[in-house]
């Protein structure tokens, strides 16, 4: 694995709807800490207001780090994850 990671950035799949929307919850992760992912592959599902989105892997690697549990309210913005390139 290597050292530089990619995060999963929740500004990548905010809806250009819900710009006053500032917060959002982290419904399901598909994934856990080492799994293994592909390039687009969904790996979590968030909320905003009403709306669930997929987010997908950056890039394919290894699911580094967690960083916002499921159920956690984040900012958009946030690093939900970290991707480790392989």
């Amino acid at each position: 694995m290597s050292g530089e990671t990619v995060v999963v950035d929740s500004a990548a799949v905010w809806p250009a709807d819900s710009d006053d929307v500032e917060e959002a919850i982290v419904s399901n992760w598909f994934v856990h800490e080492g799994t293994a992912v592909t390039e687009g592959e969904p790996i979590a599902e968030i909320q905003i207001e009403k709306v669930s989105i997929d987010v997908p892997a950056p890039t394919t690697g290894e699911v580094a780090e967690i960083v916002i549990d499921e159920q956690d309210e984040f900012q958009r913005g946030d690093v939900l994850a970290r991707v480790s390139p392989v």
